[in-house]
């Protein structure tokens, strides 16, 4: 019998058998496969592609197959093989629609091939039938490692908000402990502000000063922190030319007062216009009620700094979560960068210097927000980790942003050790770390490639040698196809 390419043939069941797959198979069985399949012929190009409805599963006779698989806007090849009997296609059709029904990969062939072909419904229904307790087993080994990945992802995802979350509270503690001391502080000197201003205002006769001292304030108020800032050589140095001139004038001062005109940028210039405003019998008692308000001012000025250091930290918080934002949208990656870097500080550490590298220009990325600050994340808390355990655990961080062609790059370079060439390869695979036991789960990387790659089109790639590691992160600029849910794999045969 002859036909022409692509025209579906009879299988002759000896040669099914000569086939590693179907070797143990009884002759009603052999007979079944080939009343429900065919054999056809394919010229060189595509079989199917990654994504279509997997309607078929594919035995090769002869020829030869390419399996490739779609990372970013990139086919990469994965196996290439002349071995008879190899298998691809509807591998997962026993699983019915417990899973998507696509194809996985897709397959190309280079040469004039011939394959058995079984239709997925006929291979589902033979699968359940002659192999119940296999596909039993199989079912469970799929789910199994299914749910065992997802509970790790999930508990890698806990590990990231845990880094994050320590490093919002370390970084929380400061300003509000500052904000707490300067409270307790400011409540103390209100009440001297009151109590000297009380004694002023005992006096009858200071009447006329207590108007002036009132303008004097709002003078001493304008002029506060308009000096430039000092070195500590210089500071110490206008501090005892304060606390001569308060000596000079007779105002008892115990080397207190100074220290506070001159943090508020006040020096013997404020003192002489002072001076000149009031009677020298009210000198000493103008400067110390001056002094309780400058101090004052400086305390709110401290509680100000740590309330918006805590609304900053609040702020990157919400950016770095994205609760109360769109899941997807047009995101500046500089936002969720900076956002990831704050809350991220007390981990990386004091010992290792960050350097930001950003070009301003680029245009926003559509993609999920919160997906790509897990990755920041784990990409960062990877390259500290390898830093602080190398050497003098010290090291500098660049986060470089650039454009390449229609993608945006985010590349996180660090002076880390390295990762040895042996294993680069396996880096992004579930599972694999090379971290010690109990550091890593071996999902950070494989997570991110999955939201990288799957989520957004894009493309995580890794270039190291020792004292530079760059894992670099490539998102279209064009918006992807964002319906679609990140899908898990199934490798098949080859």
């Amino acid at each position: 019998m002859t036909a022409g390419p692509g025209s579906p043939l009879r299988c002759a069941e000896e040669e099914l058998r000569t086939l590693f797959l179907f070797e143990k198979l009884t002759p009603g069985q052999l007979t079944q496969l080939c009343r429900d399949g065919h054999v056809e012929w394919f010229e060189p190009g595509p079989v199917y592609r990654e994504g279509d409805p997997a309607t078929g599963f594919y035995v090769l006779f002869q020829g030869t197959v390419v399996l490739s698989r779609r990372v970013g806007d990139q086919e990469v090849d994965v196996t290439r093989t002349s071995s008879p009997g190899v298998y691809a296609g509807a591998f997962q059709a026993y699983l019915g629609d417990q899973v998507p029904q696509v194809y996985n990969n897709s397959m190309r062939v280079t040469e004039r091939s011939r394959f058995f072909v079984l239709p997925a419904q006929a291979f589902a229904e033979i699968m359940r039938a002659w192999f119940p307790m296999a596909v039993h087993l199989l079912e469970g080994l799929f789910f199994g490692i299914k749910n065992t990945q997802e509970a790790i992802g999930q508990r890698e995802r806990l590990l990231a908000l845990g880094s994050v979350t320590a490093g919002l509270t370390h970084e929380l503690n400061n300003p509000a402990a500052a904000a707490v001391r300067a409270t307790s502080a400011l409540r103390e000197r209100i009440a001297r502000v009151r109590r000297e201003y009380g004694e002023l205002a005992a006096e009858p006769h200071r009447a006329k000063d207590l108007a002036c001292l009132n303008d004097l304030q709002d003078l001493t108020l304008a002029e506060m922190g308009h000096a430039p800032a000092l070195s500590p050589l210089q500071t110490a140095d206008r501090e005892d030319e304060v606390g001569d001139w308060l000596e000079d004038h007779e105002v008892a001062d115990d080397r207190q007062l100074a220290p506070v005109l001159v943090q508020a940028g006040l020096g013997t210039d404020w003192l002489d216009r002072v001076a000149d405003a009031l009677p020298k019998d009210a000198l000493g008692s103008a400067l110390k009620w001056l002094g309780c308000t400058v101090e004052a001012e400086l305390l709110l000025g401290e509680i100000e700094d740590a309330t918006r250091r805590i609304s900053a930290l609040v702020g990157a918080a919400k950016q770095y979560t994205q609760l109360d934002r769109a899941p997807y949208q047009t995101v500046d990656v500089h936002e969720l960068l900076d956002s990831t870097l704050l809350l991220l500080a007390a981990k990386i550490g004091p010992d290792i210097t960050v350097v930001r590298e950003y070009d301003r220009t680029l245009p926003g990325v559509p993609g999920y927000p919160a997906e790509l600050n897990q990755v920041w994340t784990n990409l960062i808390d990877n390259a500290a980790w390898a830093m602080r355990h190398a050497g003098s655990g010290s090291g500098t961080l660049t986060v470089r942003t650039a454009r390449e062609g229609d993608r945006v790059l985010v590349e996180f370079r660090d002076t880390g050790p390295g990762v040895p060439a042996d294993v680069q390869s396996r880096v992004f695979d579930p599972f694999f770390t090379t971290k010690p036991v109990g550091e890593g789960t071996g999902l950070g990387l494989d997570i991110s490639w999955r939201i990288v790659v799957t989520r957004h089109g894009g493309d995580l790639r890794l270039q190291s040698v020792p004292g530079d590691t760059r894992f670099q992160v490539l998102l279209p600029i064009d918006t992807p196809n964002h319906d679609s849910a990140p899908s898990d794999t199934h490798e098949e045969s080859p």
